[in-house]
């Protein structure tokens, strides 16, 4: 009679147990290494203690005017007295309370749209999609339910970058899809117009589109017709970023096996079934990356509405360096500015990050 005896499974290693071995392999595996990793360390310490000593411990944070920062450190009082301008631009201070609620109404919605499921969330994309644009514009701009008119040259920034990058996305996405699969069909037509359209505005900067837009456009209307400026730089930021949003979403279709088609096919579905129901979805999941991408750089190219007369969070960073009773405390502005921009384009990484994890349909080995 045979005996068997079973030993218990050995314990994974543990997690420190594998980063101290990453690190006696990549950053301490000979004397040499060792060194340059010291040396390394104490810069970064050095320049990390500097940053900090300088933001926040000889930092001025309370005052009224440049009088009240009299230490070493960042004067974050400037910030503090041109924080209006740096959310609303020029917008009356009186009705300040309009794109105050607007922001609030964008983060409850998009906090809706991330946190809420099931039918709350299908309510809440219709919400965003129809009912929420035409609540913003009426709220922004006035004319109706007894609210004043506020120009848009009076909008500014975050405001006008919040505007600019939503309207960008929203639009240029479907446009995007439509481009993509346009450029991907079998009708000769479609297709090649398609790809003109695409390599046309691929091959054309940004900052071009919004000068064409803002001072060339108004040459070639009729007398008498003129298009608010920022209508024209929501119309170029949108037909910009639609191509270089169909190509990001063309490399997702292209990546779909043959057989995904074959078996729509067989399964007796038509084009535009296949095409929602099977192709598209996938293409969508495996472009996240790419659409995030496109959709932080468009967020970034904001800023180039400075060139057409428009402000945003930069723009209104470097009207304030111009100000004389706040001359010399243009770093402070520029690093807000660019806190600011950080905290959207990260978040917006990180959410696609968690997006491509949720969606994510393969299998470990």
């Amino acid at each position: 009679m045979k005996v068997f005896h079973f030993s218990p499974p050995e314990a994974p290693p543990s997690k420190m147990i594998g980063i101290s071995a990453w690190l006696r392999e990549n950053l301490f595996s000979s004397a040499l290494n060792t060194l340059i990793t010291g040396a390394i360390a104490g810069v970064i310490f050095a320049a990390v203690t500097s940053l900090f000593q300088w933001a926040f411990l000889d930092a001025d944070w309370v005052g009224l005017s440049r009088e009240d920062c009299g230490r070493d450190g960042a004067c974050w009082v400037f910030v503090q007295a041109r924080f209006d301008q740096f959310m609303f631009g020029f917008y009356p201070s009186d009705e300040s309370w309009r794109p105050m609620t607007f922001m609030l109404g964008l983060a409850a919605t998009i906090a809706v749209l991330l946190l809420g499921k099931g039918s709350v969330k299908k309510a809440g994309l219709v919400f965003a999609l129809t009912v929420f644009p035409v609540l913003s514009v009426v709220l922004l701009y006035g004319g109706l339910a007894g609210l004043p008119v506020v120009e848009t040259h009076l909008w500014g920034g975050l405001l006008i970058t919040l505007v600019i990058a939503l309207t960008g996305i929203v639009v240029s996405l479907p446009l995007g899809v439509v481009l993509a699969l346009g450029r991907r069909s079998s009708m000769p037509i479609v297709r090649s117009m398609s790809t003109v359209y695409i390599e046309f505005w691929r091959g054309v900067p940004l900052i071009t589109v919004l000068f064409m837009a803002s001072v060339m456009l108004p040459l070639f209307l009729s007398g008498g017709t003129e298009i608010d400026k920022l209508i024209r730089a929501l119309i170029g930021v949108v037909l910009f970023n639609a191509a270089y949003m169909a190509e990001a979403i063309r490399g997702g279709l292209q990546s779909i096996p043959k057989g995904q088609f074959e078996a729509a096919e067989a399964l007796g579905l038509s084009y535009w079934k296949s095409t929602r129901l099977i192709i598209l979805p996938q293409a969508l999941k495996i472009s996240i990356p790419s659409i995030v991408n496109t959709f932080i750089a468009l967020l970034k190219d904001t800023s180039l509405v400075l060139i057409i007369g428009m402000f945003d969070v930069l723009g209104i960073a470097q009207s304030a360096n111009s100000d004389p009773a706040w001359l010399g405390f243009s770093t402070e502005s520029f690093v807000f500015a660019a806190l600011v921009f950080w905290i959207m384009c990260f978040g917006m990484s990180r959410y696609s990050i968690y997006l491509e994890g949720k969606l994510n349909t393969g299998h470990s080995n």
